[in-house]
């Protein structure tokens, strides 16, 4: 199971994701107004530090120009995209064909309620080569990513069924409330979780003990 925790902006918080057992670690490229945006110099700068300590790290966009994200990846050396927009089929598709073999591609899928708003186009996701989804809530207003809104155990194996990928789960996720989604983590699609705001310290930034914390509850 993968444990994934998301919007580092410093190496200290590179390393204090990485002292706490992690396998993957969030950095957010062309999320326009997102509380931890980098510019392509910091990805590729904390992408070389996560690499050296261990992480995976995983650029997190909104973009849909896939020659931008290519060069990215290109520039930043990330073995991980996700795609945590309303990205069309096509978009992953271009960025599969543009990009090293062995690039991973998540692809969010957005959920209001139980309703996933992408749920017409999963199939076509699947076909342009993503290699798992991840399930996250969406805001009665709209928001999406780092909501902290958690989505339901039901709702979650309900679209995994309905999907044939590996998924990973986000929204509100932390120490506590492992316990419920027993069906979630029971289901054989079940890839991992991202976390954010429960990893976080008084100051904003992720910390040690709290994604430690995360990752010892979570893991079998």
């Amino acid at each position: 199971m993968l444990v994934k925790f998301c919007g580092a902006t410093t190496t200290a918080e590179v390393d204090a994701v990485a002292a706490s057992g992690a396998d993957l670690i969030g950095l957010w490229h062309q999320v326009p107004g997102g509380h931890a945006d980098l510019t392509l110099d910091q990805l590729a700068a904390l992408s070389a530090r996560a690499l050296s300590a261990g992480l995976a790290p995983v650029l997190v966009t909104f973009s849909a120009d896939s020659e931008q994200l290519a060069a990215a990846v290109h520039a930043a050396d990330v073995p991980w995209v996700q795609l945590h927009g309303f990205q069309p089929p096509g978009v992953l598709r271009a960025l599969r064909a543009k990009c090293p073999d062995g690039l991973k591609i998540a692809k969010v899928l957005h959920v209001r309620d139980d309703t996933c708003l992408e749920g017409r186009l999963t199939a076509a996701y699947e076909r342009a080569g993503a290699d798992c989804f991840l399930f996250d809530a969406v805001t009665g207003d709209g928001r999406v990513g780092s909501t902290a809104q958690r989505l339901d155990d039901t709702t979650v194996t309900k679209l995994a069924d309905a999907t044939g990928l590996p998924f990973l789960l986000a929204g509100g996720l932390g120490p506590d409330n492992h316990g419920d989604f027993p069906a979630t983590t029971a289901h054989p699609r079940f890839h991992g979780i991202d976390v954010d705001s429960a990893a976080r310290g008084d100051d904003g930034l992720l910390n040690a003990p709290r994604a430690t914390a995360v990752t010892r509850a979570w893991r079998p």
